[in-house]
């Protein structure tokens, strides 16, 4: 039996895992950290496709009974002006996102994956891999341990390792000039009905927040920081209380519950830089080939990073289940690159104007209400309606199955 050494435990890696076990090929997930709670006070939003590739692998429980959904959006402006609504996900019903916390998500696939037999590892770093053709894989780690395997898929996120590994001149993350920070507060002065999102377009942050079925408000804000990004020591040593007095002060003057929210939140804010890659030319050499946030970084704005993480992971194991190894890397990439590049492109544009200055914001507070009064438009179906169909075969090389056609702005 083929085996695959996943390297990365986040989103990807347990989702490769439980596909790969359903098409036949053994795995193991080597995780760096030494638990999968990384990310702790973060959430996200698993999109209608991110669930419909998890159910590919009878795999979407996992999620629905560990989130709740978010169905519609509310604009508003920084003078507390509403300026209209949208349903999230192109749709209504049961096809907006499920919210759910990033640590939650992450334990709850690992879990998922470890009930079904894949071995995990936890404080395996990769450090080195080695192949040679028509031998094992052997993957190093910086516990001086080794593991070898056929494959090695690379699910090792945004900083990854296997990525430099395949290609050395690989771009690096672009750090966007936006940190996110996220909170949480148990006795907001201001809570959304259920099911809605609420945006605020502040003077110097975007600020958005909802209301969790128990009553918690779940809020996330955009900081603008041109600067250079904040080193991992900057980050891990800036408190909650710090994080909520930048924000707060940010906020102040926005005639909105914003800052009252992030005063009344409780002691678990954290913040992240923003990144992205507009493409990383190599996906894959020999046996080793990487996926997710390893091959695509896409900023935070659409909202999709987690469903293309899953969709790749799903797809790549059909790609390896129906075609040898280096075929179906070829097929993988073919089929996944156009795809995702362009959600990429499109989450890059969503975040250009989040916070302009006064003229811009003016044309948009007079431009927006008007769209969203002619309705939605189709333009995120190619994004939340796309399927995955595990019975259809992967075909090389005359495979007619591309996603979607490269972008053009």
């Amino acid at each position: 039996m083929t085996t695959a050494l996943i390297i990365g435990g986040g989103i990807a890696g347990p989702v490769t895992g439980m596909a790969l076990q359903k098409a036949g090929i053994d795995s193991t997930i080597y995780e760096a950290y030494p638990t999968s709670a990384d990310g702790v006070g973060a959430f996200l939003s698993i999109m209608h496709n991110g669930l419909d590739a998890l159910a590919a692998v009878d795999a979407a429980d996992v999620v629905r009974e560990n989130s709740f959904p978010a169905s519609k959006v509310e604009f508003f402006n920084h003078r507390g002006t509403r300026l209209g609504e949208a349903p999230i996900g192109g749709s209504a019903g049961d096809r907006g996102p499920r919210m759910i916390k990033r640590s939650t998500l992450y334990r709850e696939l690992l879990d998922e994956a470890s009930r079904r037999g894949v071995t995990v590892h936890h404080g395996k770093r990769l450090t080195h891999a080695t192949t040679t053709p028509g031998d094992p894989v052997t993957a190093e780690f910086a516990d001086g341990t080794e593991a070898e395997g056929d494959l090695l898929i690379g699910a090792d996120g945004i900083h990854s390792v296997t990525r430099a590994l395949i290609d050395p001149a690989a771009p690096k993350p672009r750090y966007t000039g936006v940190i996110t920070v996220c909170g949480y507060a148990s006795h907001a002065p201001a809570t959304t009905e259920p099911g809605t999102f609420r945006m605020t377009y502040g003077r110097k942050v975007f600020f958005a927040y909802l209301t969790a079925p128990d009553g918690q408000t779940w809020w996330f804000a955009n900081l603008p920081h041109h600067s250079a990004e904040l080193t991992k020591e900057q980050l891990a040593s800036t408190t909650s209380e710090e994080w909520q007095q930048r924000v707060a002060g940010l906020l102040a003057r926005d005639r909105t519950p914003a800052a009252d929210i992030v005063r009344a939140s409780d002691r678990s804010i954290t913040g992240a830089n923003g990144y992205d890659i507009a493409t990383t030319p190599t996906w894959h050499t020999g046996a080793t080939i990487i996926i997710g946030d390893a091959a695509h970084v896409s900023a935070p704005n659409a909202g999709h990073g987690a469903s293309m993480a899953i969709e790749d992971g799903v797809i790549l194991a059909q790609c390896l289940r129906d075609l040898p190894a280096a075929q179906a890397f070829s097929a993988y990439e073919r089929i996944r690159r156009p795809r995702v590049e362009r959600v990429v492109a499109t989450s890059a544009r969503m975040g250009g104007n989040a916070t302009p200055g006064p003229v811009k914001r003016m044309i948009r507070d007079a431009v927006l209400p008007r769209k969203l009064k002619k309705g939605p438009r189709n333009t995120a179906s190619w994004l939340t309606d796309h399927h995955v169909d595990w019975n259809q075969s992967i075909r090389q090389p005359d495979d007619t199955r591309v996603e979607t056609p490269p972008h053009r702005s």
